[in-house]
C-alpha cells in the first residue's frame, strides 16, 4: 500500500513537471515570437516564461485553487436567496453603475445637458 501511494506521488510529481515545462515552453515560443518584434522587449528563457507564469498565477489566479472565481459560488447562492423584486432592483442598479441607463432614466432629460 505505501509502495503504491510512493508510485502515484511520483507520477504526480513528474506530469506536473512535464505539464509546467510544456506550458511555460508554450509561454516561452509565444513571448520570443512576439514581444521583441512588436514592443522591442527581450527575448525570454524557459525559466524565465515559468516565472511569468508564476507571477500570472499570483497576480490574476491566487495561489489556492480556483483562484478568485470562488466569489462566482457565493453570488449564485445569494442571487437564489433573492425574491424577484430584489432581482430587479440589483439589475437596475448595476446598470446605473456600469454605464447602461434604465428605460426609467433614458426617457427623463438630463438637467446637466441642457446647460
Amino acid at each position: 500500500m505505501r509502495a503504491n501511494r510512493l508510485f502515484w506521488g511520483l507520477r504526480f510529481l513528474v506530469m506536473a513537471i512535464v505539464l509546467v515545462t510544456a506550458i511555460s515552453l508554450v509561454v516561452m515560443t509565444l513571448w520570443n515570437w512576439l514581444a521583441p518584434s512588436l514592443f522591442g522587449w527581450h527575448v525570454i528563457n524557459l525559466a524565465q516564461a515559468a516565472g511569468l507564469l508564476l507571477l500570472c498565477r499570483v497576480l490574476f489566479g491566487g495561489l489556492m485553487g480556483r483562484g478568485g472565481m470562488h466569489w462566482r459560488r457565493r453570488f449564485a447562492e445569494r442571487w437564489e436567496q433573492m425574491s424577484p423584486e430584489e432581482r430587479e432592483r440589483f439589475r437596475a442598479g448595476m446598470r446605473g453603475r456600469c454605464g447602461r441607463q434604465s428605460p426609467d432614466s433614458a426617457q427623463t432629460p438630463n438637467p446637466a445637458a441642457s446647460a
